[in-house]
C-alpha cells in the first residue's frame, strides 16, 4: 500500500474469530449494506452496496498483547468496527496511498510502547495530500525509539481504522 508505512488490516486469524464471535462475546450478525461507504478493517476499502458486512466489537491491543506477551492492561479497549461477513481476500495488494486518506478528515495517530501503553498521540486534520500528511505524522510517530506501533483513528467518531507497526 506504503512504502516505509504499512497499514495493517485485521489479521485474518482475528477475523475468522470475529466472524463466529466479537471480542465483546457477542455473535456475528451479518447484513447487507444497501448503500456502501463503510470502512471495511478486513480489506481497509469502503464498502460496496450490496456487500454483506457486520459491524463487530474489536479489541487491537489484546489480541496483539495474545501474540507478544504485552500486558495493555486498562488500554485494552474494544470499539466497533465493519468487516466482511465473509473472507474478501484482504487489501489489494496494488492499493496504494492510505485507506480513508480524505482531505478534511481528522485522524488520531496514537502511540503505543511495547507493553501496549499510549506513550503519546496527536490529531491531523488532512490536508490535500492526504498521504504526506500520514507519512509525516508516522515518520514522527516513530522518531520515539519506545514507539511500537501506532493505531490511527477517526476522531469523528473514535472508531479504529488501523495499525502500523514500527518499520
Amino acid at each position: 500500500m506504503t512504502g516505509t508505512h504499512q497499514p495493517q488490516p485485521i489479521t485474518p486469524t482475528a477475523l475468522k474469530e470475529l466472524r463466529v464471535r466479537d471480542d465483546a462475546g457477542r455473535p456475528l450478525r451479518p447484513y447487507v449494506d444497501e448503500e456502501g461507504g463503510d470502512p471495511l478493517r478486513c480489506c481497509l476499502r469502503l464498502s460496496a452496496a450490496g456487500d454483506r458486512i457486520a459491524l463487530v466489537s474489536y479489541a487491537p491491543l489484546r489480541r496483539w498483547a495474545a501474540r507478544t506477551g504485552a500486558e495493555p492492561g486498562a488500554y485494552d479497549e474494544q470499539g466497533p468496527v465493519f468487516i466482511h461477513a465473509e473472507d474478501c481476500g484482504g487489501p489489494d495488494p496494488d492499493s496504494t496511498g492510505y485507506p480513508w486518506a480524505r482531505p478534511g478528515a481528522l485522524r488520531a495517530f496514537r502511540r503505543y510502547d511495547s507493553r501496549g501503553h499510549i506513550i503519546g498521540g496527536r490529531m491531523v486534520e488532512l490536508p490535500e495530500d492526504a498521504d504526506a500528511a500520514f507519512g509525516r505524522a508516522l515518520d514522527e510517530a516513530f522518531a520515539a525509539p519506545d514507539t511500537a506501533q501506532v493505531h490511527v483513528r477517526a476522531v469523528e467518531y473514535g472508531c479504529y481504522h488501523f495499525r502500523v507497526d514500527r518499520p
